[in-house]
């Protein structure tokens, strides 16, 4: 009989040590940031957009972003109020579990304010995203993000992939 208990005990240990496994495995799950570009600038232009494409297998929230291009970087939406496109900083982007939230002109993105000086098409920025799980613990992606022309559009969006899971190095890259 005692080792019967000792069998079914290690068997309950077994699956608690698994349940634990499984749900640290997913709270620890990282977005994904695809097709992430920046908007080039012009000499004296302040400000500029990020645009991407953000998915996470857990349920996560955007709530910070930082870049040493910038001295501020907002997470922004554009929505109509009545007739009028209006823009404002919001305090963080729900990611649902699942599925993939666009950050593109016209919608939600990212504002890169006081930039430190003008962006060009083919330098490459490090942008780091901060997410906040709902037990609140936090995670951080490193992104290597490509500057475009000022003209670009999210259509062209679709070449060049940066983004993922942690740093991507890349060629050109400014500090």
């Amino acid at each position: 009989m005692p080792l019967f208990r000792t069998a079914r005990c290690a068997a309950w240990l077994g699956a608690a040590l698994l349940a634990t496994h499984l749900a640290s495995a997913q709270t620890g799950a990282t977005p994904a940031v695809r097709d992430a570009w920046i908007r080039g600038t012009v000499p004296q232009q302040t400000a500029t957009g990020l645009f991407a494409q953000i998915s996470s297998p857990v349920a996560t929230r955007l709530v910070e972003a930082r870049s040493s291009a910038a001295g501020a970087v907002e997470i922004h939406e554009m929505r109509m109020d009545g007739n009028t496109m209006r823009m404002r900083a919001i305090e963080g982007l729900d990611i649902p579990a699942g599925r993939s939230v666009d950050l593109k002109p016209g919608g939600y993105h990212l504002m890169l304010v006081n930039l430190k000086q003008p962006l060009k098409a083919g330098e490459e920025w490090p942008v780091t995203l901060v997410f906040e799980a709902a037990d609140r613990s936090r995670q951080t992606v490193e992104l290597k993000v490509p500057v475009r022309a000022l003209n670009a559009t999210a259509a062209g969006a679709g070449h060049g992939t940066h983004g993922g899971h942690g740093a991507h190095g890349g060629h050109g890259s400014k500090p």
